[in-house]
């Protein structure tokens, strides 16, 4: 999620409040997947946020003067993108629709750990180091606290749900550290803006192919959800984010992340009003101590 033109201003107070209202907004992603899913069916909701995303993000971008077009040589890096971008929607919306929006959202911030351990590997100077591994492994054990509570519930749907969201998790941090490498040479919103474009018909495709039979229903809580994760999930949060790095050191501020998964736990029971078991809180709040202690450890690093 970084951005060359960062800079090392400290952040105010104003600005870790922005943050923290996008780690709370970002929480409520898989709440409003849920939702969605009670009317649309996984792939075409998919294809319903990015279209809202897309026009959101464009218009941006239009404003701010950033060139959209395609470059030479970007081509190939955009296809490698867009197609990690595909499958990771995918398993995000097809596993929240297997589990439970509260197990979806504490698996799938999993991320920032698998981008630290495929940095280690795909970015220069980007180690692994003790710190770091133990946030990793503290937060691998909230999975398994998950996992745990998910066998205890005796069905074997919610344990396929959460291992396809475990594995969206994975290749959203695939995706961040490609993004890294990318936006060395392609600006943030058009790599967005591209990746939306490419996958865009796939979503409707697929739905098409595998989404037979499924009923569509149009209500305002599924047309709700649809705007909210178009329009403020994949338009003002990627927006604001992007903005808040050309001024501020990303290694200040992502480490307040780590709420994101106690907010989306709370925002579920307040909306869905899915059960607080001990297991799945202590999950969460394990996962939330691993994010914290890998970024907190990335920004003594930097």
């Amino acid at each position: 999620m970084g951005s060359p033109q960062e800079s090392n201003r400290n952040p105010d107070a104003s600005i870790i409040a922005l943050v923290l209202l996008l780690a709370l907004l970002w929480g409520g992603n898989s709440v409003a997947i849920k939702i969605g899913l009670q009317d649309i069916p996984p792939l075409a909701l998919a294809g319903f946020r990015f279209i809202i995303g897309l026009i959101a993000v464009t218009g941006w971008a239009l404003w701010q003067r950033v060139r959209i077009r395609m470059e030479p040589g970007e081509f190939v890096p955009l296809i490698y993108i867009s197609v990690i971008f595909l499958f990771q929607i995918i398993a995000l919306n097809v596993g929240t629709h297997y589990t439970t929006s509260s197990r979806s959202i504490v698996l799938n911030s999993t991320y920032p750990l698998f981008t630290t351990l495929l940095a280690h590997f795909m970015v220069q100077g980007d180690r692994l180091t003790v710190a770091k591994v133990v946030g990793i492994l503290l937060a691998f054990v909230g999975v398994t606290v998950t996992f745990r509570e998910s066998l205890n519930l005796g069905s074997n749907e919610y344990l396929v749900g959460d291992i396809v969201v475990l594995i969206s998790g994975l290749l959203l941090g695939l995706r961040v550290v490609t993004t890294k490498v990318l936006v060395q040479s392609i600006h943030p919103y058009r790599l967005l803006i591209w990746s939306m474009l490419l996958t865009l018909p796939w979503f409707f495709i697929l739905s098409l192919i595998f989404e037979q039979g499924w009923e569509y229903r149009v209500s305002f809580s599924s047309v709700t959800a649809i705007f909210y994760q178009g329009l403020v999930v994949a338009g003002f949060c990627f927006v604001a984010w992007t903005s808040v790095l050309r001024h501020y050191k990303a290694s200040r501020l992502v480490v307040l992340f780590f709420a994101t998964p106690l907010f989306g736990v709370v925002l579920s029971n307040l909306l869905l009003d899915e059960p607080l078991g001990l297991e799945l809180i202590s999950g969460a709040v394990l996962v939330a101590a691993g994010i914290y202690l890998v970024n907190r450890t990335q920004e003594r690093d930097q």
